[in-house]
């Protein structure tokens, strides 16, 4: 490991000269690339200058200790001095061991997150509706923008289905590991005999497509334009602003109406077909390897139930960690860092063990 760090120190110095090369800095797409290899360089070769910094004051600990000139005072502070250092030193290098680890190409991407109502009718679109909002307050916590992509209302304040993407650096690293079911166990309003009802949404994550990531072959797709239906303004009904666009090789279909733009909508239904074709050819890879992982965590089975939401004892459930949290109000309200955070956690132990 520390010949490694050793690589991307001296690979860091080189950047940081590069990019302080004034015909470098003229080549604007070269400039870029290199400011962001030497950025996602920076908190490992940070945290290895820290590492050595202990260890260097760990050597001369260790001779102060063992000079038989020294002092009996200065032997005894040398040894307290060497247990703290011993301590951080192996907190650093497992910090060291987890930045090494390799990075999720998509991390710092923006999201498009879907949320459709499962079983149980009218409560899971309402649940719908509340995991919408848990994720939107989430989003405004972390100083990220919520846009709207597309949304199907029951009419009582359920969603059918509703696909947004959050905008942020590290959307994607924090929010990936929410795909999957989700379970919500209370008692229904229209419920007079108090019978406790248990109702599912599935989440869906998607890393946002850049253009040049991925391209799609216009021929394949069939672009059905029609007129807006529900709530709105004075377009709805009047004009054919909607996009209905089917991508013909795999019959994915995404359409798009809340914009008064058909322009915007189109735009919108390609951002989300993108992600979704993108999305299936990462799973597809993904299902070989899942066969041999022993981990959910972070696979993204849209299949497998992830958590529980019970009212009746204000408690959230991750069942891939096996962690309970009594605050689910407060967790519907966008305080999930405690539980993401313990996701993040569970899944670089379980990298580390892979690469052990």
């Amino acid at each position: 490991m520390l010949e490694k760090l050793d690589f991307l120190q001296e690979k860091y110095e080189d950047l940081g000269v590069k990019i302080s090369d004034p015909d470098v800095i003229n080549n604007q797409n070269l400039w870029q690339k290199l400011i962001k290899e030497h950025s996602e360089l920076e908190p490992i070769v940070g945290k290895y200058k820290e590492h050595k910094a202990a260890e260097t004051a760990l050597k001369d600990a260790k001779e102060i200790l063992y000079d038989k000139a020294a002092d009996e005072e200065l032997k005894e502070m040398a040894k307290m001095e060497i247990d703290d250092l011993e301590e951080k030193i192996e907190t650093l290098r497992e910090e060291l061991r987890i930045l090494l680890l390799p990075k999720d190409p998509n991390d710092d991407k923006n999201v498009i997150v879907e949320i459709r109502g499962g079983t149980g009718g009218e409560e899971a679109a309402l649940f719908s509706a509340n995991l919408f909002r848990m994720y939107t307050r989430y989003a405004e916590r972390q100083g990220w923008k919520v846009e709207m992509m597309s949304l199907n209302e029951t009419g009582v304040g359920g969603y059918k289905e509703v696909i947004f993407m959050i905008k942020g650096k590290g959307a994607y690293s924090h929010l990936k590991y929410e795909s999957g079911a989700h379970r919500v166990q209370r008692i229904p309003s229209t419920e007079s005999g108090g019978r406790i009802h248990t109702s599912a949404a599935t989440v869906a994550v998607l890393p946002e497509v850049d253009d040049v990531e991925f391209q799609i072959n216009a021929n394949d797709l069939r672009v059905d334009v029609f007129r807006s239906s529900g709530c709105g303004g004075q377009s709805v009904n009047t004009t054919d602003s909607a996009v209905r666009i089917t991508h013909m090789p795999t019959g994915l279909v995404v359409s798009c109406q809340d914009e008064k733009s058909q322009l915007k909508n189109k735009e919108k239904a390609l951002k989300i077909l993108k992600a979704r074709l993108q999305d299936k050819a990462t799973q597809e890879q993904q299902d070989e390897i899942a066969q041999n992982r022993k981990s959910q965590v972070g696979s993204g089975d849209r299949s497998e139930r992830i958590r529980t939401y019970n009212y009746p004892q204000g408690r959230v459930t991750d069942h891939r960690i096996n962690v309970t949290l009594y605050k689910l109000d407060s967790f519907l309200d966008g305080d999930m860092a405690e539980m993401i955070d313990a996701l993040i956690t569970s899944d670089q132990a379980e990298k580390l063990k892979a690469v052990e």
